[in-house]
């Protein structure tokens, strides 16, 4: 779900940036540093705390900037983001603003569970088929889940595909009662 102080935030990023395909590079740029910061207890902690001062925060921010090779324009989004005490939030930004990429883009987020990871090959041909089935162009965010056994489960908007081989046995044994 994405919250609502999100979106106008999403929004001013998709405005200044002129188009979806820059928003997306920026949109990669935040979700790395929204990884990072997530990651550690200190990162949340220090972004928190009202008592740190904002030029403290924005030396961290800058370093570790500097080492994920973030363009200026990240940099100057994270800094709105601290002055405005909602970095602790980007992932809810970073999701908004997928959310209006793939509105412009025509594009539906695909949820795929699969019981391997596949290969890009795979990916590729799993995003055709879904493509044809969904009547676009489609993300897919591909998770692992070795209780499939075999194949795959795909939530593209309310639809459900499910060529899981843990689905089959489901269904097979609904079929004998």
């Amino acid at each position: 779900m994405i919250r609502r102080f999100a979106r106008p935030y999403a929004r001013a990023i998709m405005d200044v940036v002129g188009s979806p395909e820059k928003a997306n590079a920026l949109r990669n740029e935040l979700a790395r540093f929204e990884n990072v910061r997530k990651s550690s207890a200190d990162l949340q902690e220090l972004y928190a705390n009202p008592g740190i001062e904002h030029d403290a925060k924005m030396k961290v921010t800058r370093t570790i900037s500097a080492r994920l090779s973030l363009s200026e324009m990240a940099v100057k989004v994270l800094e709105v983001l601290i002055r405005n005490h909602r970095v602790n939030n980007l992932g809810s930004i970073v999701e908004a603003l997928a959310e209006m990429i793939r509105q412009a883009t025509d594009t539906v987020s695909a949820e795929v569970r699969v019981a391997h990871r596949l290969s890009d090959q795979e990916q590729a041909e799993l995003r055709r088929t879904l493509e044809k089935k969904a009547g676009r162009k489609v993300e897919l965010v591909v998770s692992t889940d070795p209780a499939l056994i075999g194949g795959f489960v795909a939530k593209v908007g309310s639809e459900v595909y499910d060529a899981s081989v843990t689905g089959k046995i489901h269904r097979f044994r609904e079929s004998l009662d």
